[in-house]
Order: C-alpha cells, then structure tokens, then sequence
C-alpha cells in the first residue's frame, strides 16, 4: 500500500527542455567563441613582439610626440574657448548687459507668477468652499 509516500514531482515539460537546450547550445558556442579569441589574441601576440621590439626605438618615441601633440591641441582649445567666453562675457558686462541681473529679474518674474497663482487658488477654493452646500 502507497502510505505516506511523498508527493511525486512533476515531470519535466516540453518548455523547460527546450529552455535548457538553448541554454546549453547558447553557452556552449559562446565557450567556443571565447576560446578562439584567447587563441587569436596569443596569436597575434606571438607575432606581434617581435615586430614591436624591431621598431620599438622609433614606435615609443612616435608614441610620445602624438600624445603630446593631442594633449597640447586639447589644451589649446580648452583654453581658447574659455578665453572666446570670458571676451564674451566682459562685452557683456560692459554693455551693461549684465547676466547676473538678469538671473535676479528672471527669478523675481518667476516668484511673483507663482505669489500670484498661489493667491488666484486660494481664491477659488475658498469660493468653491462657500458656494458648496
């Protein structure tokens, strides 16, 4: 007699070996993958050191001129364009157009439309307070 046996599981569905098999296919080509980067990338190195010690004298000293060259243009933009802005700037000021004040009219503008529409709505809900029964 079947007494106090447990539960039995159920089997496992269609969906869940399909599951599984894309799983282990997926991973499975991408181990493969991975290995055959490795193999390239030692490849390459191995072909690639001798080629680098040869033209080393001349490869680190290139190397060094071009970051330095890139460096020296980046730095001269910066600095270029910040100097642009602050002529720009100062034009401004001394045309009177100051944009600090600006700022302060702008956000005073902006404060007052909101004083304003803060009182608007507690107007109308006061007037909708006293008019409901």
């Amino acid at each position: 007699m079947a007494q106090n046996q447990p539960p039995q599981k159920p089997q496992a569905t269609s969906r869940q070996l399909v599951k599984t098999a894309t799983a282990v296919t997926l991973s499975g080509s991408l181990m493969t993958l991975s290995g055959l980067a490795l193999a390239a990338t030692v490849i390459g190195l191995v072909v690639a050191t001798p080629v680098l010690l040869i033209f080393s004298p001349v490869l680190v000293p290139a190397v060094v001129t071009l970051f330095l060259l890139f460096v020296g243009f980046l730095a001269s933009g910066g600095l270029g364009a910040t100097a642009a802005f602050v002529l720009y700037w100062t034009y401004r000021f001394l045309t009177g157009k100051r944009p600090m004040e600006q700022l302060d009219r702008i956000r005073g503008r902006i404060a007052g439309a909101a004083a304003e529409t803060k009182e608007w709505a507690q107007e109308h809900l006061k007037a909708g307070r006293q008019g409901s029964p």
